[in-house]
């Protein structure tokens, strides 16, 4: 082909929608201004950077998170091929060595025949097909451009979050023990229970210390799926225990007995020498966070090699902006990818690279449109995302709620949830079947 695709961003979404394009005969040209330039929640260099978590979340086919990546799965993801690949244990969840995972998705990137990287900083819209997939953390030239195509009111923001991260030799396992909930899967998450005084001084801690400056930043502009832990203190006495540190279905063998409280640790890399802080997002002085999180009886002596950051997420008021194929409206050479369309999570902003990648190559191949249903999650998010009816556009992570629904009854939420899954995954089936993905 003649055309060529110009992604910008090698993010989750700009790696998948450039993967997506290249496997189909589609020439790429890939632009990604690091190294040479980073966002401050940025670290490496490498495509596909994991910032906040090292998560996709749980695998089930009774959780819509686990639906949408079997169904990526089914059609060729690269994100999910290197994560599968580079797993780690986590219990129920995926969760990845983020730096083998994002060297693997760079060489796939990198050795493709018709992907041309280009390390610059892109500042305006290109001329061309392009996908524009820089994600949340847009920088300032590009946002400012990009705050225009909305005539009455700019891209929106809200602030999100990562977790400081501990060496695993510095944990104290006198005050833990190896445990996932439930007893789901193997035991791969280290658990720090909390005594009810323990748990009372810590919080009274938390609610005090000291955040770092952010300009604009107040409580009510958190993402409340990644809410930081003081944001949470603050918030009632027992928040943070109906939150990441709820202690049922950890049995503390000690004891016998659930805890008052616990803090859970999930593994990071493949070597399991470290270790994050699951739930622990934050944007305490580093200071305090050594301060306030030693109080943890287990993590008395922690080692960080990571301190947790805040960031402000920019995303487009897509249901006025975008359509179903995430092109934008009125100008249909364009569309875009990732976190800033208000799609929340690895997973879906993969996901959402995949969608406009096939469909954008089916497009520039004279091929009709895939026009995935609200049957399937992949097509369930892209319809929610555009969707005119939504009256306060806000980011979501992929939930059954926007999937169609069954029209038939089925006893029990999960196997309710199961059911559309599979019914999901036969629409998904059939399409590969047919050869229209």
């Amino acid at each position: 082909m003649k055309v060529k695709v110009k992604v910008v961003g090698a993010g989750l979404a700009g790696s998948e929608a450039a993967w997506q394009l290249a496997i189909r005969g589609v020439p790429v040209e890939l632009v990604e201004m690091k190294p040479a330039k980073r966002t401050p929640a940025h670290v490496a260099d490498g495509f596909a950077e994991l910032v906040c978590s090292n998560s996709f979340r749980g695998d089930d086919l009774s959780n819509a998170v686990g639906l949408l990546k079997e169904e990526m799965r089914r059609m060729g993801s690269l994100i999910m091929r290197c994560a599968d690949a580079h797993r780690i244990p986590a219990g129920g969840a995926l969760a990845v060595d983020r730096v083998a995972f994002s060297e693997a998705v760079t060489d796939c990137i990198r050795n493709h025949p018709l992907i041309t990287v280009t390390e610059a900083e892109v500042t305006d819209i290109p001329e061309g097909r392009v996908i524009i997939a820089t994600g949340p953390l847009t920088s300032d030239a590009l946002a400012a451009r990009l705050a225009v195509l909305d005539p009455d009111g700019a891209p929106l923001n809200f602030y999100d979050a990562a977790a400081p991260i501990v060496t695993f030799e510095s944990i104290d396992m006198e005050h833990a023990y190896f445990a996932s909930r439930y007893d789901k899967g193997t035991p791969d998450y280290v658990n720090c229970p909390m005594t009810e005084e323990e748990y009372k001084a810590f919080r009274a801690e938390l609610c005090t210390a000291q955040e770092a400056e952010m300009h604009g930043f107040d409580d009510g502009g958190v993402f409340e799926g990644c809410m930081p832990i003081e944001v949470m203190a603050r918030r009632g006495e027992d928040t943070m225990r109906y939150g990441p540190m709820k202690p049922v279905g950890l049995t503390d063998p000690r004891t016998g007995k659930d805890p008052y409280a616990v803090v859970q640790l999930r593994q990071d890399n493949a070597e399991g020498t470290i270790y994050n802080i699951v739930g622990f997002q934050t944007h305490l002085k580093f200071p305090e966070q050594k301060r306030v999180f030693s109080m943890i009886p287990a993590l008395k002596n922690a080692e960080f090699v990571r301190y947790g950051v805040m960031h402000r997420n920019t995303y487009l008021n897509s249901p006025r902006l975008l359509d179903r194929y995430y092109r934008l409206k009125g100008d249909e050479r364009v569309s875009f990818a990732g976190q800033m369309t208000g799609v929340e999570g690895y997973v879906e902003s993969a996901a959402s690279g995949m969608l406009v990648g096939i469909e954008t190559a089916h497009e520039l191949l004279g091929l009709p449109p895939v026009d995935f249903p609200q049957e399937t999650a992949i097509g369930a998010l892209a319809l929610y995302v555009s969707g005119g009816a939504v009256a306060a556009f806000q980011p979501m992570n992929v939930n059954f709620g926007i999937i169609s629904p069954l029209g038939y009854r089925v006893k029990g939420k999960r196997n309710k949830n199961t059911e559309i899954s599979r019914r999901s995954l036969e629409v998904i089936d059939r399409l590969v079947a047919e050869g229209r993905i």
